[in-house]
C-alpha cells in the first residue's frame, strides 16, 4: 500500500452507482494493481457489488448513508453536510490520506464542495475544468469547460500554464503545443480579452510550453496543438457540440450500414474498420473530466458513463498522480 497510488472514490454518484463504480473499479484492478481505493457509499449496497473480488489489501470501504442528489443544485448539495460520500471523499484528500478524489456525482456540487475543502494553489485565482479530447495526431487537453463563464486575461494565462502541466503529467514524451480558441486566427481577431491573453503568452517565453497563437472551432481536431484554452462558456459549448456531431455521425453512419442490403453487405465487408472508427469515437475511452488549480486534483467522470468509462477515468487518475501534475503547476506558476 505504501508504493501505491491512492484513489479516492465517491461510490455513489452517478447513473448506476454504485453498481457501475464498483465494477469499474474491479475492471480497473484487473491491468493495474498500483492502485489503492479508498471507497465512500452506503457499505450494504457496495459489499454485494464487490463479491470478494478484489483482494482487501487493494481497498477500503468507509461506510455513510448520505449522498449529494444529481437533482440539488450545488448549494444544496454543500449543505447535505459533511457526510455525504462525495464531501467525505474530498475530505480524505485534503486531510492527505488519498492522493486524488473521483466522483461521476453531481458536476456543481463537486466543484462547490471541493473549493470550500482544497485551498487554491498560490498565484491561481480560479480554478479550471478540463477534459482529453481526441485529435488526428493523439490527444489535446481543453480548458475551461464550464467552471468559470467570465475569464480576466490572467485567468486565461493560468488555464494555459496548468493546461500545460496537465499535458505533461498525462503524455511527458510530448511538449505541450498551446493555442487559444478563438473566432479566427489572425492577431486582431477577438474580444479584448482573448488578444490581451495573446499579448501575455506571446511575451512570455516558456520551456515548458510552445504557443501556436490562436485556434478556429474547425480545426480543434486536427492536432497541430494540443493544449486548447478558453473561458467555460466558450469551452463548454463547443465541448457540447463536439460530443453532438460524434454522436450524429456514429448514429447517420449505422444507419447507413444497416438501412438497406447493400449497405449490410458494406458493414460486414468493412467490419474492421468500421469496429476501429467505433472505438475512436466512444467517449468511454476519454472520460475523465479533471477540475485543476486546487492543491489537490478533482476528477469528475461523467454521469451517464458506465463500469468502462469509469474504469477509464480511473485510469486518468492513477496517471495524474504519477506525473506529479500539482508540483508542476506550483514549479509553473
Amino acid at each position: 500500500m505504501l508504493n501505491m497510488i491512492k484513489i479516492a472514490v465517491d461510490a455513489m454518484g452517478g447513473d448506476g452507482s454504485p453498481k457501475k463504480i464498483i465494477d469499474g473499479i474491479i475492471l480497473n484492478h484487473q491491468s493495474n494493481k498500483n492502485n489503492f481505493f479508498k471507497i465512500f457509499g452506503n457499505q450494504n449496497e457496495i459489499s454485494k457489488y464487490l463479491n470478494n473480488k478484489i483482494s482487501k489489501e487493494f481497498y477500503e470501504l468507509i461506510h455513510t448513508d448520505k449522498v449529494i442528489k444529481s437533482t440539488d443544485s450545488p448549494l444544496e448539495g454543500a449543505k447535505r453536510g459533511k457526510d455525504t460520500s462525495m464531501w467525505l471523499a474530498i475530505k480524505s484528500v485534503k486531510d492527505k490520506e488519498a492522493d486524488i478524489v473521483i466522483s461521476a456525482g453531481n458536476t456543481g456540487a463537486l466543484l462547490v464542495v471541493s473549493k470550500l475543502n482544497l485551498k487554491m494553489i498560490d498565484n491561481i485565482d480560479k480554478p479550471a475544468l478540463s477534459a482529453i479530447w481526441p485529435n488526428k495526431k493523439g490527444m489535446s487537453v481543453v480548458l475551461d469547460l464550464g467552471a468559470n463563464i467570465e475569464c480576466s486575461a490572467k485567468n486565461l494565462l493560468d488555464f494555459s500554464i496548468m493546461g500545460s502541466s496537465l499535458y505533461t503529467s498525462l503524455y511527458p514524451n510530448d511538449k505541450p503545443k498551446v493555442a487559444l480558441l478563438n473566432i479566427g486566427s489572425e492577431e486582431l481577431k477577438g474580444n479584448e480579452i482573448i488578444k490581451e491573453t495573446y499579448q501575455l503568452l506571446n511575451d512570455k517565453k516558456s520551456k515548458n510550453y510552445d504557443f501556436f497563437g490562436y485556434i478556429e472551432g474547425n480545426h480543434l481536431m486536427e492536432g497541430k496543438v494540443n493544449v486548447i484554452v478558453s473561458d467555460g462558456f466558450t469551452g463548454n459549448v463547443a465541448l457540447k457540440t463536439a460530443e453532438g456531431t460524434a454522436n450524429f455521425i456514429t448514429d447517420e453512419l449505422k444507419k447507413a450500414m444497416t438501412g438497406s442490403f447493400i449497405g449490410k453487405i458494406s458493414s460486414l465487408l468493412n467490419i474492421s474498420n468500421l469496429k476501429k472508427f467505433k472505438k475512436r469515437l466512444d467517449p468511454r475511452l476519454y472520460n475523465g473530466a479533471i477540475f485543476i488549480g486546487l492543491d489537490s486534483p478533482v476528477v469528475k467522470s461523467h454521469g451517464g458513463t458506465d463500469f468502462i468509462g469509469f474504469s477509464n477515468s480511473l485510469d486518468v487518475c492513477h496517471r495524474i498522480v504519477k506525473g506529479n501534475l500539482i508540483d508542476k503547476i506550483k514549479q509553473n506558476i
